[in-house]
């Protein structure tokens, strides 16, 4: 870690980059139980995998964007909100869904309300609901198909489990990195394996069949306010097929 960009950090940060050898590549165990034992802040901060990718933002054939359900969630409760009517509406009240509707909805969030975590869509509701585009696209929070939460009303019930349950959305940002959080420092070893695991699958599954060179060029593990803690590559991929 250059000493001019540490020194930008806060006290507690360089602290806990004390314990991390950055000439080092970890093994996945090794650094979720290093994440565990150095975060800084009080609060139960938020473990997050960034990984830097070889692929070309400017061209669509190369793009990321989908999701995955975390074996053991996201250690919060998700606020669900589901655009539809009729008898979705019902379903989706049923499956536990927090927010639901349809116009009265639409003008709430053309108002500025974006309180909630996951937007899910019926496709019939779409030519409406797409208008909120340039307000919940930013967020991240648009309907959007490839990410699960645009579905045929016979799926409502079960996209409304799955982001209560813990479905986290990743895409490909326009530097070609990807950043998704994968639980809580207060999470055991073994969960956040797992859950990393779960993530790991869903990204190599995503691979762009376009893609030219090296998908995957490095990856990091942190927690929200701590330092990166960079990962043996290889290590790593394998941990699809063991987490």
């Amino acid at each position: 870690m250059p000493a001019v960009a540490a020194s930008k950090k806060g006290k507690k940060w360089r602290e806990a980059a004390k314990h991390i050898d950055f000439d080092k590549f970890y093994g996945v165990e090794e650094a979720i139980k290093l994440a565990k034992q150095i975060h800084p802040a009080k609060f139960d901060e938020t473990v997050e995998v960034h990984i830097k990718t070889g692929l070309d933002p400017r061209h669509a054939e190369q793009q990321i964007r989908g999701s995955t359900v975390l074996p053991h969630g996201l250690g919060k409760v998700m606020r669900v909100l589901v655009f539809t009517e009729g008898e979705p509406a019902s379903i989706a009240r049923a499956a536990g869904a927090d927010f639901i509707g349809s116009d009265d909805l639409i003008k709430q969030v053309e108002g500025g309300w974006t309180d909630f975590d996951v937007a899910i869509a019926t496709r019939e509701m779409m030519g409406r609901v797409g208008r909120l585009g340039r307000i919940l696209g930013p967020r991240g929070l648009m309907p959007n198909p490839r990410s699960g939460t645009v579905v045929a009303p016979e799926d409502i019930a079960r996209a409304v489990n799955e982001a209560k349950q813990g479905r986290v959305e990743f895409r490909l940002d326009r530097l070609a990195n990807i950043h998704v959080p994968v639980g809580k420092v207060s999470f055991d070893e073994t969960q956040l394996k797992e859950n990393f695991g779960a993530f790991f699958e869903a990204i190599a599954a995503a691979k762009p069949r376009e893609s030219k060179g090296q998908y995957i060029r490095s990856v990091t593990l942190t927690t929200t306010m701590g330092p990166g803690i960079p990962l043996d590559l290889q290590q790593a991929l394998a941990a699809k097929q063991v987490g």
